[in-house]
């Protein structure tokens, strides 16, 4: 990445001013600005956050922020109530209140003397989230957004519930905001009132895995903050962007289709990252676009960007299955909108039948999907994050536990842009039931590698809102679409499809095994094919601000590991997602932060499934300057029977040694949906 330090505007920068609010809280921000910024009033944009603007997203903000305000923006990262240096608690995310508070930062933007009253908005996952959701709210100086790795459906596509599955990530993600909301604020900041603060904070934490599981299926708490129930909200310009190795694609195309606003969408090859540095590479000109997104909405630039076509699509190149890809080969393509016009995009056929996956077959016999409910331990993480072992590896095992149907192979290899999906009919053995379908690619040497995936919970299959349990025995008819993919098959290579009853530990276990049969007739895969023509690299390569200086005490070792205890068949899943211990020299700041997750499952028996999470963070300054010193250690458990989900947490809280904060809880949830 090219580091820019010549930029059109010197640029100022404020390391911390109160943003008060109407109820007196006062929200911590970090500004950067041109130095002539209140002569002459500039744009601003927004970055609206929980993460601790002072050490969570300081390294990611150095890259972005300064960058933005050298070529005339005013870039305000605001940390929200609860977090950070900012005053008040946090209840949850997304919630009425976190989106109000955003309506009083907007209006004191707009009203200060360095801004000219028109803003933008941006943000990756839960800035993505908030960007969508203020933008739905019509604050009038807000003109334009930038929205990566988000969704318009909160039940649908987040970390929570996925095609009505419970995700494990679910717990996993209530235990990073447990560690994560349980952070000291700075005391070289706020002062001597720190201390009380973090006691406030660590004295009403939220338990937001009980809220979470409680909700399990899509009613008025997962519609709250949901744009898509009435897209026509949001009249402010939309710039959507995601990744393939990312979670939060599927909003996309829904989005492109319903959103009455103007929009454009991004999807390159990259994880859970900003483009200008995620990987896989290529990474992009991220910035540089982003200014063309800006400068057009919010200075009335032409720029270009609304004249050429809406839709941007990295097909990345298959290749051997791998825990970790640094690049993906693959080229680049541009459609009219979305759903893309039929010269750019076909829908072909493939049946499920005697023969493999072929057209105008047929499935003469019933099979039987009978998966141990350990199948899916290749599957990689749900949201690859931490730079770790991540992706999906050879599908081979859990090929092997599944019911598989495999093409010819194709000797001019095949372009696959779109929501692959299936329309099969199964039958479940018990009132419950999961259904799980992988595409794969598959080599003339036998490698599996996932393309794309899609999951359902039999009991919410024609409705993520109403429970309707399956009749054992009696056939369902099933469409189900994958996530969203842009994929270009080797030639030589075969297409499988394959379909197993369980997901483990992607999705947490049904109330019990539950075997199902595929019905004869003609289960079908519908695959879209691309026929777009490949661009060159349509972006700049990255640029971004100076790094801010960094000394690791500690390097992060991310791992993925997968046991199995012979004697009884359980499987566990253990992830270690290690920050390391480093120290922001600009302020000195250290901060440490490990978490270990373990994730169980019995072959046959779901009341076996199990997960535990542990998670450190440690803070701290030496020398003359606010000195401190504390640590937190947050730990979830969730384990289930038939009826039932079990939940306990605990969290202890040091100040240098003293234990300042000893908090356990302990909920049973019935299991309703899931």
């Amino acid at each position: 990445m090219n580091t820019k330090q010549d930029f059109p505007h010197r640029v100022r920068e404020i390391d911390n001013m109160w943003i008060p609010l109407a109820d007196g809280t006062h929200l911590a921000a970090r500004i950067w600005l041109p130095e002539d910024a209140e002569a002459q009033p500039v744009p601003a944009i927004l970055e609206y956050l929980p993460y601790r603007k002072r050490d969570g997203t300081a390294i990611r903000d150095e890259l972005t922020h300064p960058y933005f305000a050298g070529h005339g923006y005013a870039c305000v990262r605001v940390d929200m109530r609860g977090n950070g240096e900012s005053d008040g608690l946090m209840e949850d995310e997304y919630a009425p209140q976190e989106q109000a508070d955003a309506l009083e930062v907007i209006d004191w933007i707009a009203h200060q003397p360095w801004c000219n009253g028109h803003l933008g908005m941006m943000g990756i996952s839960w800035g993505g989230f908030n960007s969508l959701q203020v933008a739905a709210l019509r604050p009038t100086a807000l003109k334009a957004i930038i929205t990566l790795c988000s969704t318009d459906d909160r039940y649908a596509d987040d970390i929570h519930y996925k095609g009505g599955n419970m995700l494990m990530e679910n717990l996993g993600w209530a235990a990073t905001m447990l560690s994560f909301s349980a952070a000291a604020p700075d005391p070289a900041l706020v002062g001597d009132r720190w201390r009380e603060m973090w006691k406030s904070r660590l004295d009403n934490m939220p338990l937001l895995a009980d809220t979470w599981l409680t909700h399990q299926h899509r009613d008025d708490y997962w519609k709250h903050g949901s744009i898509g129930e009435n897209y026509a909200d949001i009249e402010a310009a939309v710039y959507m962007i995601s990744g393939w190795g990312d979670s939060y694609i599927n909003a996309i195309p829904r989005m492109m289709e319903h959103l009455q606003c103007p929009k454009k969408a991004l999807l390159g090859p990259w994880m859970h990252k900003y483009p200008h540095f995620a990987i896989p590479d290529p990474a992009i000109g991220f910035l540089q676009e982003a200014l063309r997104w800006w400068d057009y909405w919010l200075k009335g630039i032409e720029t270009g960007i609304m004249e050429e076509p809406e839709c941007t699509f990295y097909l990345q190149d298959g290749l051997p299955p791998a825990p970790k890809y640094l690049e993906r080969p693959g080229q680049w393509v541009q459609t009219h909108g979305w759903p893309a016009p039929q010269d750019e995009i076909e829908s072909i056929k493939l049946t499920l039948g005697d023969t493999g996956l072929a057209p105008d077959a047929g499935l003469s016999q019933d099979r039987l999907i009978a998966s141990p409910l350990t199948t899916g331990t290749l599957q990689g993480e749900y949201i690859p994050l931490w730079f770790g072992a991540d992706f999906p590896t050879d599908q081979r095992r859990d090929d092997g536990l599944s019911v598989t149907f495999d093409s010819k192979p194709y000797s001019e290899g095949l372009d696959i842009l779109g929501q692959p999906a299936v329309s099969l009919a199964v039958e479940s053995a018990e009132a419950c039931g999961q259904l799980h379908v992988r595409l794969c690619d598959v080599s003339p040497t036998g490698e599996s590698a996932l393309i794309t995936y899609g999951t359902l919970n039999l009991n919410l299959r024609d409705d993520a809102g109403t429970i309707t349990p399956p009749v054992p025995g009696q056939p369902m008819n099933i469409r189900l679409s994958l996530d969203l993919i842009g994929y270009r098959l080797p030639k030589g290579h075969r297409l499988r499809v394959a379909l197993s009853s369980a997901s483990f530990p992607l999705i947490w276990s049904p109330q019990k095994r539950s075997d199902l049969t595929l019905k004869s007739g003609t289960p079908t895969l519908e695959l879209p094919v691309s026929k777009a023509a490949y661009i060159p690299m349509p972006f700049e390569p990255p640029e971004s601000a100076t790094p801010c200086q960094v000394e690791t005490h500690r390097k992060g070792l991310p791992k993925r590991t997968i046991s199995e205890d012979v004697g009884s068949g359980e499987v566990s899943v253990i992830i270690e997602d290690d920050m390391g211990d480093i120290q922001l020299l600009d302020h000195g700041l250290r901060v440490e932060q490990y978490a270990k997750e373990i994730y169980t499952s019995h072959p046959e028996d779901a009341t076996c499934t199990r997960a535990d999470i542990e998670w450190v963070y440690r803070a701290s300054r030496s020398g003359d300057k606010a000195p401190f010193a504390v640590k937190v250690f947050s730990r979830y458990h969730l384990h289930c029977d038939e009826r039932t989900f079990y939940l306990k947490a605990e969290q202890q809280a040091y100040d240098d040694d003293t234990l300042v904060s000893d908090k356990s809880w302990k909920r049973e949830i019935p299991r309703t949906a899931i």
